[in-house]
């Protein structure tokens, strides 16, 4: 990770919210994927269940939350990150040598946290712009050339969200060192099965056009 140029109190801080804010997106998504993936068993379900988000007004205070919290978390979590070129290279040839996998983790989170920030402003805008929420209206989009942009935006949320939690499992001591490989198979399983339940969402979506 890059040096903060922030004093030890406010990284402090910062690491505690950025910790906090990572926590919140990582359940949104968990719950986002499985009201999401109600359309496998009824579409009428999803869109009973997008009816009522809306008519209680949830959906519409959620999305502009959610920007803001994903930008708030971006932005904590860049101080970290290595933007430059030389930066870059640095962390790759420590983490050759490293050999922990732990590293590549890490940096496999920086470049989904770039696809995310992008794509979730483009996925809100695009839904809340177009309401109601409905699995028809879904359907459209997926057709209308947005399924090749779930494609990448899928994979890229579940590994950011999955290698966040691991990582805050470490960090607290929550999983200690002898039973990272067992945590991280764990993990690695929940997220293919979350693929799954996404892949399965879209393609139901996708036939009812």
């Amino acid at each position: 990770m890059i040096a903060s140029s922030f004093p030890a109190g406010a990284r402090s801080r910062l690491d505690f919210w950025q910790v906090a804010s990572g926590a919140i997106l990582a359940l949104f998504i968990c719950v986002h994927l499985i009201l999401e993936g109600s359309v496998v068993i009824s579409p009428k379900l999803t869109d009973g269940i997008a009816w009522l988000l809306e008519a209680t007004c949830v959906a519409q205070i959620a999305a502009p939350c959610l920007v803001l919290l994903i930008l708030f978390h971006f932005w904590i979590a860049a101080r970290k990150m290595p933007f430059r070129a030389g930066e870059l290279g640095v962390f790759v040839r420590h983490s050759r040598c490293l050999r922990e996998a732990d590293t590549w983790l890490w940096l496999v989170q920086v470049f989904t946290a770039v696809v995310i920030l992008a794509g979730a402003f483009f996925h809100v805008y695009t839904v809340m712009t177009d309401l109601p929420i409905t699995v028809a209206g879904s359907a459209k989009r997926l057709h209308s050339g947005w399924m090749a942009f779930h494609a990448v935006f899928l994979p890229c949320v579940i590994l950011h969200t999955g290698i966040g939690i691991y990582r805050l499992a470490v960090k607290f001591g929550i999983c200690s060192k002898a039973a990272r490989n067992r945590v991280r198979a764990t993990i690695w399983i929940v997220m293919g099965c979350y693929l799954t339940l996404g892949t399965l969402a879209l393609s139901r979506v996708w036939f009812l056009e």
